[in-house]
């Protein structure tokens, strides 16, 4: 029986690639794609979800507009890593997918409410506006989620917005110490997991090379967003951040981490956004999240090539 997802997400080259993977995977049920500010403003999210979706030839997976803005701070974006349009790197037409009319929090508090208790995993990979308000609105929906399956926040790696703080919390630190204090099983993939998963040129050209549409796709955002981190860091590709959380999803015999107790700063002058992990368990506070600190790299480009490469 497929696991149940829903994917939040801010698009963005890696969250495409991350909503591809789910895509192509049968182990997966894609319940619908709720679009939340992030990368770029929400009418560019919900407007790239759609694109992505459409380009999967899955018309059928419904996307939501969500928070278009942090609970209660100024929206930060990120165009100098991701474009003005969030998606650079391949011009794709506007799509006949629709928006669904339903806002993006009340779609994930009625599933919840509707699926069996338990058989829902949700899979954030922007900011945690939606689902910190999801959980606002309808407390009960807590306890029903199988498991948060999230990428954000670093602790030996740091930041990459600021000197202590992963992008996706930074947006919204608020939403993010909400959603980690709420009780609901956690697994946090940060910049120490994501920062393994770096593409190579080869594995662009096999992207390229593949028939159809979705892999030449593939290649050119990766062609965009690698300029970014080769510039930043000197490395010899670009972190494929988002799709980490569905491939832990799937292949979690993958990756490499401990459960641990994880605070959010939220009021911190230099450090507001910081994933406060407590690594070496030096305080008594109880463990909250499976943080996850390595990954096998060449096994999770492994089940990437064999899954994207079913696609149209």
């Amino acid at each position: 029986m497929a696991r149940k997802i829903i994917i939040d997400t801010d698009p963005g080259q890696d969250d495409a690639v991350a909503i591809l993977l789910a895509l192509a995977s049968p182990e997966l049920q894609v319940l619908g794609l709720t679009a939340v500010a992030g990368n770029v403003p929400l009418p560019l999210t919900e407007l790239n979800a759609r694109k992505i979706v459409e380009l999967a030839g899955r018309p059928d997976i419904p996307v939501f507009a969500g928070c278009d803005r942090p609970l209660s701070r100024a929206l930060v974006t990120a165009e100098h890593v991701h474009g003005k349009s969030g998606l650079d790197g391949i011009e794709l037409p506007d799509p006949a997918v629709p928006l669904q009319p339903q806002h993006a929090v009340d779609f994930i508090i009625d599933t919840l409410r509707r699926e069996a208790a338990g058989t829902v995993t949700l899979v954030p990979v922007g900011p945690l506006t939606n689902i910190a308000e999801a959980f606002r609105r309808a407390p009960d929906i807590i306890a029903r989620v199988q498991q948060i399956v999230l990428m954000g926040g670093a602790y030996f790696e740091v930041g990459n917005i600021t000197p202590a703080a992963e992008f996706n919390i930074y947006v919204d630190p608020e939403a993010a110490a909400e959603v980690f204090a709420a009780g609901a099983p956690l697994v946090v993939m940060p910049l120490d997991a994501t920062h393994e998963a770096l593409t190579s040129r080869g594995w662009i050209e096999a992207m390229r090379a593949l028939p159809g549409r979705c892999g030449p796709a593939i290649a050119s955002w990766t062609d965009f967003f690698e300029r970014f981190d080769k510039d930043k860091y000197g490395s010899q590709g670009a972190p494929l951040h988002d799709p980490c959380t569905i491939a832990w999803v799937l292949r979690p015999d993958l990756f490499q981490g401990r459960q641990i107790n994880v605070e959010i700063e939220t009021e911190g002058r230099h450090t507001t956004g910081m994933t406060v992990a407590d690594w070496w368990r030096v305080t008594d506070r109880p463990a909250n999240a499976l943080f996850i600190r390595h990954l096998d790299r060449d096994g999770l480009f492994d089940l990437l090539t064999e899954r994207l490469a079913r696609l149209p």
